[in-house]
């Protein structure tokens, strides 16, 4: 088993129309602004950004997002990530009553140093840490909603 290779997946509900979702997460450099933990977006060109992240643990995770997918009708979002976390991570958003289901998934290797080193003791940690990021962006990303 490789230590630094992670699978996420997390399921948020939330209260608005999956294309209002769509249009909030398809808006990168905004998250920032709802999303506590993602600390800087800045965008380099029409299809990649930096991103800085940061959640409980301190450390930042630094990575370039690549958008692989946007396809508005299907509901998918999707990004390569190269840097400190290389893989990819996709939202697939589905109408769930007058609302919608979001699930997230990401599958990435983690190549900062200092997490290869700590990999096996720090598993648990850093996974909580994710948990804890996730659970943040989907009360930002509520509020975020509500106030459009």
């Amino acid at each position: 088993m490789d230590w630094s290779h992670y699978r996420f997946r997390t399921l948020w509900t939330l209260a608005a129309p999956p294309p209002v979702v769509y249009v909030a997460l398809e808006q990168a450099e905004d998250y920032p602004r709802w999303w506590p933990q993602v600390r800087e977006v800045t965008r380099i060109d029409d299809t990649s950004g930096a991103v800085r992240i940061r959640s409980l643990l301190p450390y930042d995770l630094t990575f370039t997002a690549r958008d692989v997918r946007r396809d508005p009708a299907a509901g998918v979002l999707e990004i390569a990530m190269s840097g400190d976390l290389d893989g990819w991570a996709r939202w697939t958003l589905t109408a769930s009553g007058s609302g919608t289901c979001a699930r997230y998934e990401q599958e990435v290797d983690v190549t900062k140093p200092l997490m290869r080193r700590l990999a096996v003791p720090g598993r648990p940690l850093f996974r909580a840490n994710h948990a804890l990021m996730m659970r943040a962006g989907r009360r930002g990303l509520a509020a975020h909603l509500q106030a459009l």
